[in-house]
């Protein structure tokens, strides 16, 4: 079979065309993740039982927390191939691609046995309810099976893209999802399974779309490889992958660590306070998930560039795709805003939830302008393979920063909005230590000497 070996637009194409080739793709996947997030969503809100869909938004912090251990060796992947491939080094880049699909395996494996063997302590710590309990105990359950799937997909769709195939990262993603989609509407309301049949139709779209992957790795189109043979942890491989996937994945984690903090905070306000706040982050989602395909869109190319050693390349990709995220940015935070009441009263039945999650759904849109510049450069310093800065910022966002404000804020303000509006004033915080953290990085890691009118620029290795 002839490999598709795509890098070339990497190290020679128009700045405009290797950004938006890359980003384009990358945003319609996560477009398509997010439908498939309102999806869930929206049809188990159409059962007109709102306990329902409190259950579905107690339950998705674990979901996240799987998520997170795909990015752990998606992005850590993703990174370290992508700059292996820049310094021309394809086999190693095949251990690399190797390594991380059988060790993600394997975490998926012990991951869905956890779930099963630790149900109820897990119910307990994520905040169920009495009146939610055996809805997220019956989604959680089944959802469990798809938990080694669901990561290979996550990885496989990241490292897809360190050798230019964007497009196909992006066909798996679509695939997954609209199954997903297709089925929700069947599944939940048609055969009356409820909470299982979204959490069926989960499973399914997740195996499909880990199946399509694998698919093209078997096939020998790729450059890399998912054989046993090419296994490796020679090298130095898996302390590399850590060293930037355990930030990228702490900072998944440290998210869904704050929603169940954020749910049980809530749960003073009552179930339907949960599923407002609930309904509001996915809306929230629109603008948020648009923004992060910008991020890992760019961080293959990046990554390829700080391989190959070209600052001036680097920083022109860096410049053109901060501009681009700004202008999306501004457009889906008007969307979010203004749209927040139709959206919202697509979801909830309740008045006191519906007049609650407008009003969540303004005040974490209030970030909205910046995120795109956040995500940039968290996905720039995880291409420079830089681990403390993105160690730093992983922790400090939805940690450091997040969680002690959310528990000052609870202790004096009696209102939920103040609680919500904890999130926007952190993404704000969060986006000025990333610039400082970048730039930090880019002069550590991306060092220049001065040879008499010439730069040159030298790569740690």
């Amino acid at each position: 079979m002839k490999k598709e070996m795509n890098t070339d637009l990497f190290a020679t194409g128009s700045v405009a065309k290797v950004v938006l080739t890359n980003v384009v793709p990358s945003v319609i996947s996560m477009i398509m993740v997010l439908v498939y997030n309102l999806a869930d969503t929206f049809f188990i809100g159409q059962t007109h039982n709102d306990y329902m869909v409190a259950a579905v938004s107690v339950a998705t912090p674990v979901f996240l927390i799987f998520m997170a251990l795909g990015m752990l060796f998606g992005i850590g992947g993703t990174s370290l191939i992508s700059r292996t491939l820049g310094g021309n080094n394809v086999a190693k880049a095949k251990h690399i691609s190797s390594f991380c699909f059988w060790v993600s395996s394997a975490v998926g494996i012990a991951g869905m046995f956890f779930i099963w063997i630790a149900m109820d302590w897990i119910c307990n710590l994520i905040g169920a309810s009495p009146d939610t309990i055996d809805y997220v105990r019956q989604y959680l359950g089944i959802l469990a099976i798809g938990i080694p799937f669901l990561i290979i997909s996550n990885v496989f769709s990241n490292i897809l893209r360190t050798e230019g195939q964007a497009n196909r990262a992006m066909a798996g993603m679509i695939i997954g999802n609209m199954l997903n989609v297709v089925l929700d509407p069947i599944m939940i309301l048609t055969l009356g399974w409820n909470v299982a049949g979204a959490a069926i139709a989960t499973v399914i779209g997740n195996v499909v779309a880990a199946v399509y992957y694998l698919a093209f790795y078997l096939s020998g189109k790729s450059m890399l490889s998912i054989k046993l043979q090419d296994f490796s942890m020679k090298n130095n491989i898996p302390l590399d992958v850590f060293a930037i996937g355990i930030p990228a994945s702490l900072n998944s984690m440290m998210m869904s660590i704050s929603n169940i903090v954020i749910n049980k905070l809530m749960l003073a306000y009552g179930d339907m306070a949960i599923a407002a706040l609930g309904v509001a982050m996915k809306v929230n989602m629109i603008a948020v998930m648009l923004l992060i395909g910008v991020g890992t869109g760019i961080q293959p190319v990046l990554g390829y560039c700080y391989g190959a050693g070209n600052r001036s390349r680097f920083m022109a990709v860096l410049r053109f795709s901060t501009l681009f995220a700004i202008g999306l940015s501004l457009v889906m935070s008007a969307v979010c805003y203004f749209g927040a009441a139709g959206l919202v009263q697509a979801f909830l039945e309740d008045d006191s939830a519906l007049d609650l999650g407008m009003k969540f759904t303004r005040v974490l849109i209030i970030s909205g302008p910046i995120l795109g510049v956040l995500f940039v450069l968290i996905n720039a310093i995880q291409a420079l393979g830089a681990a403390l800065p993105s160690l730093i910022l992983s922790v400090s966002r939805q940690g450091l920063i997040y969680l002690p404000l959310l528990i000052i804020v609870q202790s004096f303000a009696d209102s939920p909005e103040m609680i919500v509006a904890v999130q926007p004033f952190t993404d704000y915080l969060a986006t000025i230590l990333s610039f400082v953290l970048f730039i930090f990085a880019y002069r550590s890691h991306f060092p220049k000497r001065q040879i008499g009118e010439h730069t040159i620029a030298t790569v740690e290795e």
